[in-house]
């Protein structure tokens, strides 16, 4: 799939507080030739056109951005994951010419106006924050609904996940150290601050990252709204690609004493996952498990899918259910359990 490069068109309205001079051309005493009007900016029908207005350094900025149809549509149709570690949003990569081409555009207006590095991530961050917020229940029938950063652009704007997500592409795609910060019932992104950074952080290993809240402007980097302080985060997730697998499967039981197995994995992730294999038993309570089996090792491509039988000694008059885990890297990552019968 071949996705075209965004046109983005920056507009920047001038504050109370600038000073214009414009020098005016005498009119002439003779008529002139007619010229041809300046043409207004024209879109193809195949893109979806946003314009965005928020306030920076005293000035008003105004942005017309072009968004591919086809690009949108994409990332519109791709099935939502079920995980928490939103990162796969960040890092997938059909959309990455398109956030680089927004950097490139923030860079070059932040250096035209002369900001340091420093005032340049704030723009970036004011930019974010000056999209409208909007519930996943208001905006779409879920309750939870993470956006890619090229539909929360074309959406204008939605909840806290999915600020955070585009906040951590542009930062990301910037070469700053960003990382996503689950917190109860919110998400934020943290930038990797050196000196003279100051306010709210997390320590890693490489650093301390400072938290950035995308919902609502004004927000400074390493200032934590009230409502937040004193919680400790749920997750902190690196914007780095990984496997994401999720699976579907139904079972059989024969007059034989066997239970067939059809199980499907889909890796929706942004990394390819190596070794996987499928553990599935009956569940014996407390811990314990009824005629396990495994499947062979299998690796899984992003957005690859496969489907794997496996067949299991049924347990003899028991109370049960059946447990079927995708193992990688020595961890089930994802578990799933049919309703308790007796055999």
């Amino acid at each position: 799939m071949k996705l075209a490069i965004p046109v983005i068109i920056l507009i920047l309205a001038v504050s109370l507080t600038s000073t214009v001079s414009c020098a005016l051309l005498p009119n002439s005493t003779s008529t002139s030739e007619p010229v041809q009007i300046i043409a207004e900016p024209t879109y193809s029908p195949d893109t979806i056109n946003r314009q965005y207005e928020w306030s920076y350094d005293k000035q008003t900025w105004q942005w017309t951005l072009a968004i591919p149809q086809s690009l949108y549509d994409y990332y519109a149709e791709r099935p939502r994951a079920t995980t928490q570690d939103y990162s796969i949003y960040v890092t997938h990569p059909a959309d990455d010419d398109y956030i680089d081409t927004l950097v490139d555009k923030i860079e070059e207006v932040a250096a035209s106006a002369g900001y340091d590095a420093w005032e340049t991530v704030n723009f970036a961050v004011s930019f974010v924050q000056g999209l409208p917020y909007a519930t996943d229940d208001v905006t779409t029938a879920y309750d939870e609904y993470p956006r890619y950063p090229i539909e929360t652009l074309a959406d204008n704007g939605s909840d806290c996940e999915d600020t955070s997500i585009l906040m951590a592409a542009i930062l990301h795609h910037m070469g700053y150290g960003t990382v996503l910060i689950s917190l109860p019932n919110h998400m934020a992104v943290g930038v990797l601050g050196g000196e003279g950074v100051s306010g709210t952080y997390w320590p890693r290993s490489d650093g301390n990252y400072y938290y950035l809240e995308t919902t609502g402007s004004g927000w400074e980097i390493g200032e934590l709204p009230p409502e937040y302080e004193g919680l400790n985060a749920n997750n902190i997730y690196d914007i780095a690609p990984v496997p994401i697998l999720s699976q579907d499967w139904s079972a059989q039981s024969s007059s034989f004493g066997k239970t067939s197995l059809t199980i499907t994995i889909e890796n929706l992730g942004t990394a390819a996952a190596t070794d996987v294999y499928i553990y599935a038993a009956f569940d014996a309570g407390s811990g314990m498990v009824w005629n396990a089996e495994e499947s062979d090792l299998f690796d899984l491509g992003i957005d690859q899918s496969v489907t794997i039988t496996m067949q299991l000694n049924t347990p003899k008059a028991e109370y049960t259910r059946l447990i079927v885990q995708i193992v990688d890297n020595g961890y089930a990552v994802d578990t799933s359990y049919s309703e308790w019968f007796d055999t």
